[in-house]
């Protein structure tokens, strides 16, 4: 297969991401002010009202590309390669079935993000990143000592703790919300709430998202922008016509 060799160092992530020809991609991806599959930047908009340029309220999101997380980042565990866990998520994708989901532009402590925006399409999209956990968590290799400490010093619950110790993330199944980040941590209220007002005025004219795909998103060495590596169309159902992107090469980091 042609494409990048990822070294040992990488990380992959299996995200939600639109098909790069829909409008929540383009509208995602202006946003955030970076295309994760080309790694080209792009011209992001300015709210009116804020005294901060965006691209300085967006950093954070804009490393990890336009996306919502299934299962987390993690390394391969040892004698396994990036082949094995292509083929491991294409079984998983063809497996699923697609549907919409309706979202809304919330906060999320001191987050902005969209969510879903009601209790059936959070239990379904819940359930989808259940499956996806269970079927790759074998793939992946046990954080490290070092992580795994710096980890548990965060304010987790029991439940939360017991999640990262056997699962190595402590937000999945019961503990999982399902957001894609439209901000990185902003303490000043007034710059959440422009951000707020704009999506919440946009993103019902962008309809619902159709969670149609996933896609395996890879950190070539730490710290790098995540790029979007591979595209995972589910075999049943296409809620919003599109089957264009469904075979990508393999891109190499930027």
């Amino acid at each position: 297969m042609s494409g990048a060799a990822w070294s040992a160092e990488a990380r992959f992530a299996l995200y939600y991401a639109p098909s790069r020809e829909s409008a929540w991609w383009q509208a995602g991806s202006t946003w955030l002010g970076r295309d994760a599959q080309s790694g080209e930047r792009c011209a992001q908009p300015q709210p009116p009202g804020l005294a901060r340029p965006l691209a300085a309220l967006t950093d954070a999101p804009r490393r990890y590309g336009w996306h919502g997380t299934l299962v987390a980042p993690f390394r391969l565990g040892a004698g396994l390669t990036q082949h094995d866990l292509l083929a491991a998520a294409r079984a998983w994708a063809l497996a699923q079935q697609a549907f919409a989901l309706p979202v809304e532009a919330a906060t999320l402590g001191d987050f902005v993000a969209l969510r879903p925006a009601d209790a059936e399409g959070e239990a379904r999209i819940r359930e989808l990143a259940s499956s996806a956990l269970q079927s790759l968590d074998g793939l992946r290799t046990q954080p490290s000592a070092a992580d795994l400490e710096r980890r548990l010093a965060a304010p987790l619950s029991e439940r939360q703790r017991a999640l990262l110790l056997q699962w190595g993330y402590p937000y999945v199944f019961d503990e999982f919300r399902f957001h894609m980040t439209l901000s990185s941590s902003l303490a000043d209220a007034d710059e959440r709430a422009t951000l707020l007002a704009w999506w919440r005025e946009r993103a019902p004219a962008l309809g619902p998202l159709a969670i149609d795909r996933a896609a395996l998103f890879v950190e070539p060495a730490p710290g790098e922008p995540f790029v979007l590596w591979q595209a995972l169309p589910f075999s049943h159902g296409t809620p919003c016509g599109d089957r264009k992107d469904t075979q990508h090469d393999e891109v190499s980091s930027q």
